[in-house]
């Protein structure tokens, strides 16, 4: 029986932890259980990662040194082991806490939550008595009074009433003077299955209604009647097409007629939504190529990755579908990655038309009740298809065979904040370990899976062609300098542009414009002082959002009215300065007033629902034109689109960003990719002050192998991407001065551990946004052409830092960024 359990807790520390197993709880541990620990002051729920019969050789823990282990809430471990040694992996390539990636993996509210009360002692009880009243009280007497006065008081409020530093040293002192008692309580709003009250008929016959044997009034008669033929309805519904009260059920069942009972009902994220009908396309030469080559591996139950380059509009969804049903034909499980929530009621819409209940949906969007629903399902083996973001690949799949990431080259599969992880290659390996297909798909891969393809590390697979031979959309620059010379002022839409959509709709045809910027105006600036508004909390301008009349920082969410006047200097001439998805929603119905025009970006997304909704209209022809953001240029397939106009592409070009050139050109190859795709002929505008870049130049083209080898050119030349390996180490906190020394303190340590410089260390330097959130960000870059040297160096020296007692919370270490801003 193991004495000792190795915890992984969900805090910014990389390391695990040591806890001593009273037998109660040594004889039902188990691996992959959730297990409650105390750390610190207060009690955490961590997971077990591993057990032991007696400490680990070579550890510096003493007996006396180890805690006592609480709870244990799993009988059933909640963690597969396929799991467990997944988030092993994630944790160990990405320098990230093991805890935070099994937290991660987990739905949300599936642990409770372990809060800290405090309660007086008798002898607190009695000093609180013997305060007077007219006394100004000293911190120590406040806390007394307050605790005196509500009984108890959750630890979590006390920065409500007192410094936070001051507020744990007072508590430690009330502790040690034995006037204050701690205590621990497990609760918090944790999901539970969704129970629903029914009702089912029990025995009866119709000739006993009216009779001497049995007589009922016309309600009873009316629930009798309601019940017949139906197994079972539920409680709600039964009384409201009987038209009766729960007076009528009860006494039914008193008299044994009815049976009310308790069953978990699924809350199904799909449940009101009317599917597509299922088609039977022809597979093109093409695909029906590249399905044999995916179906070998796949019928062998060997790992096997390729990449499928499918150019817009190719039928790259129906090359998925067929080699999902070959998973399920040999008994095996599928799993599909989509990089944006607004796809997967696309996809999961088509695959549900398919497949019926055995697809599940993993995303951010659905209540805490639906995503333990569709994780119970799951983890079950009732649903043997999951469609989801980036958090999909820790669905716990059972017997997982086909692993596909659409959108492969999409940055949302990188997760932003802690712990940083990239699901597309969290994916590959969870292929790999489980002996699956991976399929790697877009029209416009990533350079380094297109250069992984090409040494060999991935299977090449390409659809060059869009389906029934359609041609692809022809495309034009538009220079916009040209455009502000005829004018004599800048423009917002060319002549050109404006003219293509007025003939596209005098056709009944649709449009797609594009401007990867959403609110009003970029920012404000005062035209007396040339101040512009700042976000309090980060080194940003506050966009203008005219519909609510604010001023936002997309950033960390900070808002607040709109200014009529300049808050520096008071002047009355404000300037409302770029332009947004809603100015251009705007000024759009002003100069096409008869054409049906929505707006497609975040802010217009945001309630349940309404996404979908704008989508079912557009595909219906109820909307003539979309405006938006960057989430109309992949996934969807609208025949009617012939026009699609970009209104800028220069801000993303002019990012400080080794990847701006590539994200331009996967961004317009995208988008462009929307028109055309029906019967008739599509036609993409892009305006730009730029139009000699050579990103453009491609897109325009649709050359992705003229752009791949341009690219690859730069990145060889300035050591990036593929040709090294990269890390970015984030230092931040409040504290300017801070900041800058532990910076200087990880360089040092950095250097340290590079004794033969294998790694180029550059900075620390202000990050590209020096402050965010409230946080000053120093940043470094490392290169390495050997990706374990890297993360070794990185190791070495956080550990280093660990020794030296610095706070390591204040490092964010991002391997393989996607993003070095």
């Amino acid at each position: 029986m193991p004495s000792y359990a190795e915890v992984a807790v969900p805090v910014h520390v990389p390391l695990t932890f040591t806890y001593r197993l009273p037998p109660s709880l040594g004889r039902i541990a188990q691996p992959g259980s959730r297990i409650i620990v105390p750390f610190g002051r207060r009690f955490l729920t961590g997971y077990i990662v591993g057990l032991h019969e007696r400490l680990q050789a070579g550890t510096d823990l003493k007996e006396s040194d180890i805690k006592d282990a609480k709870e244990i809430l799993d009988a059933i471990p909640l963690v597969t082991p396929e799991l467990l040694e997944l988030t092993k992996w994630v944790a160990e390539y990405y320098l990230a806490p093991w805890g935070e990636v099994l937290k991660a993996a987990l739905p949300p509210g599936i642990s409770p939550t372990v809060e800290q009360f405090l309660i007086l002692s008798d002898r607190g009880r009695a000093e609180a008595s013997e305060l007077g009243s007219n006394d100004i009280p000293t911190p120590k007497q406040r806390l007394l009074r307050l605790l005196a006065d509500s009984g108890e008081m959750s630890a979590a409020v006390l920065p409500d009433h007192f410094d936070s530093r001051s507020a744990i040293k007072l508590v430690r002192e009330l502790e040690r003077d034995g006037l204050v008692d701690a205590v621990q309580r497990t609760g918090g709003d944790f999901v539970k299955a969704k129970v629903q009250r029914r009702v089912r008929l029990l025995n009866f016959a119709d000739e006993t209604a009216g009779t001497g044997e049995q007589k009922f009034t016309a309600a009873q008669l009316r629930v009798i009647e309601a019940l017949q033929g139906r197994e079972s309805v539920a409680l709600a519904q039964l009384l409201a097409a009987a038209e009766v009260s729960s007076s009528v059920i009860n006494t039914l069942q008193k008299k044994h007629l009815i049976e009310v009972f308790e069953e978990e009902t699924r809350r199904d994220p799909l449940g009101d939504i009317t599917f597509p009908p299922v088609k039977d396309y022809k597979l093109s030469s093409d695909q029906a190529a590249v399905l044999t080559e995916i179906n070998r591996p796949l019928r062998a139950r060997a790992y096997a990755p390729f990449l499928l380059h499918g150019v817009t509009g190719s039928g790259k969804t129906e090359v998925y579908i067929r080699a999902m049903r070959v998973a399920l034909e040999v008994g095996r499980s599928a799993l599909m990655l989509v990089p944006e929530i607004a796809l997967t009621p696309v996809f999961s819409r088509r695959l549900r038309a398919h497949f019926g209940d055995r697809v599940a949906i993993f995303h951010s969007s659905l209540s805490r009740g639906q995503r333990f629903d569709e994780w119970t399902r799951v983890r079950n083996g009732d649903a043997r298809i999951v469609i989801g973001t980036r958090s999909a690949v820790f669905a716990p799949i059972k017997n997982l065979g086909l692993v596909i990431v659409d959108e492969e080259h999409e940055s949302t599969y990188r997760q932003q904040d802690s712990p940083h992880y990239n699901g597309r290659d969290t994916a590959i390996v969870r292929a790999q370990k489980e002996s699956a297909v991976v399929i790697l798909g877009s029209a416009t891969p990533s350079l380094e899976s297109f250069h992984n393809a090409s040494t060999g590390k991935y299977r090449f697979l390409e659809l060059p062609t869009r389906l029934n031979d359609r041609p692809m959309a022809t495309a034009e620059i538009i220079d916009m300098r040209e455009v502000f010379s005829r004018h004599q002022k800048p423009k917002v839409f060319s002549d050109e542009l404006l003219k293509a959509i007025a003939e596209t709709h005098q056709r009944k045809q649709q449009s797609i414009i594009l401007l990867n910027r959403r609110g009003y105006s970029s920012f404000v600036l005062c035209r007396s002082c040339g101040e512009s508004v700042q976000c309090p909390n980060c080194d940003v301008t506050l966009t203008y959002h005219k519909s609510d009349s604010v001023i936002i920082c997309h950033y960390c969410g900070h808002r607040e009215p709109a200014p009529s006047k300049c808050p520096s200097c008071e002047g009355k001439y404000i300037y409302y300065v770029g332009e947004g998805t809603q100015q251009l929603e705007s000024m759009l119905t002003k100069l096409f007033p008869s054409i049906n025009i929505a707006r497609v970006d975040r802010d217009t997304t945001a309630r349940r629902g309404a996404f979908e909704k704008t989508l079912f209209d557009f595909s219906e022809g109820k909307i003539d034109m979309l405006v938006g953001t960057q989430i109309l240029a992949k996934g969807h397939d609208f025949p009617n689109v012939t026009l699609v106009g970009v209104v800028s592409v220069d801000a993303g070009l002019a990012l400080p960003d080794f990847r701006a050139a590539e994200r331009t050109f996967q961004l317009l190859t995208q988008v462009a990719g929307r028109a055309g795709r029906g019967d008739l002929p599509g036609k993409v505008l892009i305006q730009t002050y730029h139009p000699y870049h050579y990103a453009l130049r491609h897109a325009c083209a649709q050359d992705y192998a003229g752009f791949y080898q341009e690219e690859m050119r730069h990145r060889q030349n300035h050591t990036y991407p593929p040709f090294v390996a990269l890390a970015s180490l984030m230092v931040h906190g409040p504290e300017i001065t801070r900041v800058r020394a532990d910076a200087l303190e990880l360089r040092k340590a950095l250097d340290r551990a590079n004794g033969d410089r294998a790694a180029r260390i550059l900075g620390p330097a202000p990050a590209p946004l020096a402050r965010l959130k409230g946080e000053y960000r120093v940043q470094l870059i490392l290169k390495c052409r050997n990706r374990l040297q890297l993360r070794t160096i990185i190791d070495t020296a956080l550990k280093a830092l660990h020794e030296r007692k610095i706070n390591l919370r204040s490092i964010n270490v991002e391997i393989d960024p996607v993003s070095i801003m």
